[in-house]
């Protein structure tokens, strides 16, 4: 949907709305004179009524508020709040596009990163810790008020003031660790759409927080070490998850190595975009470069740009100082090209070692491999990629092939729409993880399994 047609459908509905506001004052005006001869006999009621309540009051104490307490724990809604709700839902639903989270973080003796994409992992390097975040907002309607807002409770000081628009929310100038966030949309955004985020403390990433939550435990001397945010529409029931991404379905992640590629790359952005999927792309350095366009396009559609060294050199063939260049340079490429940097290396041939892993940590990145192996690269068939796929695919699946082939983007016409058709999710590696335990730096992944 344009954002002409989402403004002009939001302003309809105000208008409706202040219609139906007009007739409801009418209509209490005319029940207000028709009930005013019963206001005698309503306040001699009432005055003996309030002596009776005031009395049960005293005696409960606090006990509505044990009992709300309780009732909110345990997911049940009171009266009041079963109206509130009511309202909530049955007001008119408007689909509206998507929205993405933009946020980066300041980490001790390092500085600021470049951007993370929603839903990306922003993490300190291992050792590291996060002084201070910033955040605004990708593809916000322009018929929508409203921005994203933040508090960050920094070690030593406490709750700071809520920034917003990429204001810096904490202390890049000092030493002090991050120990909780919250965070909230303002405005019209709020009506449509919910903002989550998690933190990585004490070594785990914390559960989901959303709208005005707390994230981290403040007080504890826990340091934040991670920060992850999504922005999600709200459905028409109201509800709404983290990335778009129902975690009680199967989901598989697909990734592409050693792109992009002008065509094969481009063909395959199309068959995830007709199906409503993501994908992984881990790119090439140098191949990067000259593809700034397509870079662009995967960021746009919602699809992980991910780091697969600057020349494809094997982990264990270099120093360590030349493979950090390496992964630095296409870092800042990538970052270059499409806005957002990459937060997931893939060592080139699933070659690993100890100095090369102790490099990916040290720059934030965790490294990712795969669960299923498509030779792909080697067969260069279609037919053989869609049967290594098909055939043994499960849920939190990391599907290994390469976007230089058109046999690949030929056989991806084919995985995508089936996989899909079986009720697998198509999400990116790091949305994977989000729902199956996280990722940190410096440690391999395989596969998430539920």
């Amino acid at each position: 949907m344009s954002e002409d047609r989402v403004k002009q459908e939001y302003l309809q509905n105000k208008q409706r709305k202040k219609r139906r506001e007009e007739e409801q004052h009418r209509t209490r005006m005319l029940r207000g004179m028709m009930g005013l001869c019963l206001v005698t006999v309503c306040v001699g009621t009432a005055v003996l009524a309030t002596g009776f309540l005031n009395g049960n009051r005293e005696k409960e104490g606090g006990g509505n508020r044990g009992r709300r307490a309780a009732a909110v724990s345990a997911g049940v809604l009171l009266p009041d709040e079963e109206v509130r709700q009511t309202a909530e839902v049955r007001r008119p639903y408007v689909e509206v596009p998507e929205m993405g989270a933009l946020y980066g973080i300041h980490v001790q003796g390092k500085g600021w990163s470049n951007y993370f994409a929603d839903n990306a992992y922003g993490m300190a390097p291992a050792g590291g810790y996060i002084t201070a975040i910033r955040a605004t907002l990708h593809n916000q309607p322009s018929g929508m008020t409203g921005t994203i807002e933040y508090q960050v409770n920094l070690s030593g000081s406490g709750w700071l003031d809520w920034q917003a628009d990429a204001g810096e929310a904490g202390s890049a100038l000092g030493v002090m660790p991050l120990e909780a966030v919250c965070m909230r949309l303002t405005g019209d955004l709020a009506e449509y759409y919910d903002v989550f985020y998690s933190v990585l403390q004490d070594n785990a990433w914390t559960d989901w927080a959303k709208n005005g939550e707390e994230a981290g435990r403040a007080g504890a001397g826990l340091r934040i070490d991670g920060v992850r945010i999504s922005v999600a529409r709200k459905r028409e029931d109201g509800t709404s998850c983290a990335g778009e991404i129902d975690p009680l379905k199967p989901m598989v992640a697909l990734t592409y190595d050693d792109g992009p590629s002008k065509n094969s790359t481009s063909r395959i952005l199309e068959t995830l975009r007709a199906n409503g999927g993501r994908a992984t792309f881990f790119m090439v350095g140098n191949r990067a470069e000259k593809n700034g366009a397509v870079i662009r396009q995967m960021v746009e559609q919602g699809c992980e740009v991910a780091n697969h060294t600057y020349d494809h050199t094997l982990m264990s063939k270099v120093d360590p100082a030349e493979l950090e260049r390496q992964l630095m340079m296409t870092n800042q490429v990538v970052a270059d090209a499409g806005g957002v940097t990459p937060v997931l290396m893939r060592p080139c041939g699933g070659d690993t070692n100890e100095a090369g892993m102790g490099v990916a940590g040290a720059i934030s990145m965790p490294a990712v491999l795969w669960s299923i192996d498509t030779l792909d690269w080697k067969t260069r068939d279609a037919e053989k990629t869609v049967s290594a796929v098909l055939d043994h695919v499960k849920d939190g699946d990391i599907i290994l092939m390469h976007d230089l082939y058109e046999t690949a983007a030929d056989a991806s016409d084919v995985i995508v729409p089936e996989l899909i058709r079986r009720g697998y999710q198509l999400v990116t590696v790091s949305e994977l993880a989000s729902y199956r335990g996280g990722m940190t730096p410096g440690n391999s992944y395989y596969k998430f399994r539920p």
